[in-house]
């Protein structure tokens, strides 16, 4: 029998070993954390992709870019996430990166 390992024992080893892995995840770390607060609120509604696009005014397959992590959403969709979804959007910014600031606060 082979060991398996976790999905995140994986990413702490790429992490640790990895120069060019901990660069793509610290680009796109936002991005992710966006689409994996998109879809936790869409899975705690009961939504499609297709429902809440049609609350946000756009097109599903907006969603599914939003969802898949692969843009930086703009202020502007922040906004619009928050303010359809009631949902907490804030932003830190500092010198090193951009973090979105965690739901409880």
């Amino acid at each position: 029998m082979t060991d398996r390992l976790s999905a995140h024992a994986i990413h702490e080893r790429h992490m640790r070993e990895s120069l060019e892995y901990r660069r793509e995840y610290e680009r796109t770390r936002f991005a992710n954390d966006v689409a994996v607060r998109v879809v936790g609120y869409r899975a705690e509604h009961d939504l499609s992709q297709t429902a809440l696009a049609r609350m946000l005014g756009m097109h599903q397959s907006a969603i599914a870019r939003l969802e898949a992590g692969e843009h930086e959403p703009s202020f502007t969709m922040l906004s619009r996430l928050s303010q359809v979804l009631g949902e907490d959007f804030s932003v830190d910014i500092t010198p090193d990166r951009m973090k979105l600031r965690s739901a409880a606060g």
